[in-house]
């Protein structure tokens, strides 16, 4: 008869892809994932099957988490150009509040860069990522064309992309750029390039 588990597998996942989301896929051990999670070489492969399994099962639990705050932000109050610099101002805050080797950036976007091109496992699950970001954003653009806040000049999805390209770069360059008024700036620059005239 197997003994059941002796952890909690949700907490794993968390030690892990906080463990990944700090020192990237090729830059975590596997003794390090023993160190985070607090389990033996023998029960983490045991479980998920190796680095790899680990490291899908953090970026779906990121899917979850993540994902679902940003979506949460993009469905808040305000007007739709509010609600698109609610998105933009926590990731710039977030990246400014880091300290030391805590700067992290988007995991997804950390994924994209370091494994996706590798990997389509990974891609299928940043790209999972990816567009429903995309399409929170997109249903808010609409709701902006619709309301006459934002230009009506380029169907939704366009003006969601130049939206998406400009937040998901503004987490690339939040990690070596710290000054949140620059940051700031240009989120700002993106937002009134949408507006009606």
């Amino acid at each position: 008869m197997a003994r059941p588990r002796q952890f909690d597998e949700d907490r794993v996942i968390g030690a892990a892809m906080d463990t990944f989301w700090r020192q990237g896929y090729e830059g975590t051990s596997t003794r390090d994932l023993c160190e985070s999670t607090g389990l033996g070489p023998s029960s983490l492969y045991n479980t998920f099957g190796g680095k790899r399994q680990i490291y899908l099962r953090a970026l779906e639990r990121y899917y979850e988490t993540a994902t679902a705050e940003q979506l949460e932000l993009l469905s808040g109050p305000g007007s739709s150009v509010d609600r698109l610099r609610a998105l933009m101002a926590h990731a710039i805050d977030a990246d400014v509040a880091a300290e030391g080797n805590d700067l992290r950036g988007c995991f997804a976007i950390n994924a994209a860069i370091e494994v996706a091109t590798l990997d389509p496992d990974v891609t299928k699950v940043v790209r999972r990522t990816f567009d429903r970001v995309e399409d929170a954003i997109c249903t808010v653009v609409a709701a902006g064309q619709a309301a006459g806040e934002i230009r009506t000049d380029n169907d939704p999805r366009t003006l969601a992309r130049q939206v998406q390209s400009s937040y998901y770069g503004l987490q690339v360059l939040g990690r070596v750029h710290r000054e949140r008024n620059v940051l700031l700036a240009t989120a700002h620059s993106t937002l009134e390039s949408l507006r009606s005239r």
